[in-house]
């Protein structure tokens, strides 16, 4: 049976090292005082993303970081949204810049992400921190596969030499991992929904993680024995579907008799992703802090 990779505990450390850094920051010479700033735009009604919103917020006002809410009307045209963009790149008191995903279908995001400040992209999304990441020297790594890698840390999975099938080539959750994953030297195979035989490369792996945002795709049995399973995903499918209970990608109960270590949905990858977007804010105060000496 596989030991529960507890998400929520891990993600409670990384923010109390948050907490601690912004209290450092805070009161040394060297922080002039002025705590790391967060601005969260959301644009819309969308009722999931602003619970997204509420709990980055909360999270990021637990450990001392400032946020600054812009919440816009559903009818907020490319132009202003582009203008308020525009004003916080260019606001001191601003570390980070979160734009909630997804945007209404009127708006372009990509044109929103490439116009933030690349060292304010808290996020990582920007082509110029996806590149620096692609060429090993990362300013920025996306939060969801930053997470992952310290939950694999935590666990004590050995990544060099090991076999790693990523399933999922978003440019937010599967590329950056690949990249994580092949810059600890793990051996990576990069899967999608074109791959041929999809069970077969799983069985392969010592290590999986599941980013396709297809419930249960992957069936329990393709698991190698003792295999590490990260599962990425959070559906909710149909009623009478897996119950109709929130699930990951992963064919969670028959994995769980294979793997030597998995992570539940939820309580799994979805709190790191908020911890490390609060690490992520913190170490551009700490650029900034460093740049206004």
């Amino acid at each position: 049976m596989a030991t529960l990779i507890d998400g929520k505990a891990i993600a409670a450390k990384v923010r109390a090292g948050v907490r601690d850094g912004v209290l450092a920051l805070v009161g040394s010479e060297r922080g002039g005082g002025e705590p790391p700033g967060l601005a969260v735009v959301l644009v819309g009604v969308d009722p999931a993303s602003q619970i997204y919103v509420r709990n980055k917020g909360k999270a990021a006002a637990e450990v001392g970081i400032k946020v600054f809410d812009h919440t816009l009307p559903e009818t907020t045209t490319q132009a202003e949204l582009m203008a308020l963009v525009g004003r916080l790149n260019e606001d001191p008191r601003v570390d980070g810049i979160l734009v909630q995903m997804p945007l209404p279908a009127h708006l372009d995001a990509k044109r929103v992400m490439r116009a933030i400040n690349p060292w304010k992209d808290v996020d990582g999304f920007h082509p110029q921190n996806m590149g620096l990441l692609a060429l090993g020297d990362p300013r920025f790594v996306a939060c969801t596969p930053a997470g992952v890698m310290v939950l694999l840390e935590e666990v004590g999975c050995k990544l060099a030499g090991a076999d790693a099938v990523v399933i999922g080539r978003s440019t937010t959750v599967g590329r950056p991992m690949a990249l994580l994953l092949t810059a600890a030297d793990a051996t990576v195979t990069l899967c999608h929904s074109k791959t041929r035989d999809l069970a077969a490369v799983v069985g392969r792996a010592d290590i999986v993680v599941a980013a396709i945002g297809r419930a249960e795709l992957v069936k329990g049995a393709w698991i190698k024995p003792g295999a590490v399973v990260i599962d990425v995903g959070m559906n909710r499918p149909a009623a009478g579907a897996a119950g109709g209970k929130l699930c990951g990608d992963v064919e969670f109960a028959e994995a769980e008799k294979r793997a030597s270590a998995i992570t539940p949905v939820p309580g799994g990858v979805g709190p790191m992703t908020i911890a490390l977007l609060l690490q992520n804010t913190l170490t551009s105060a700490r650029r900034r802090s460093d740049r206004t000496r």
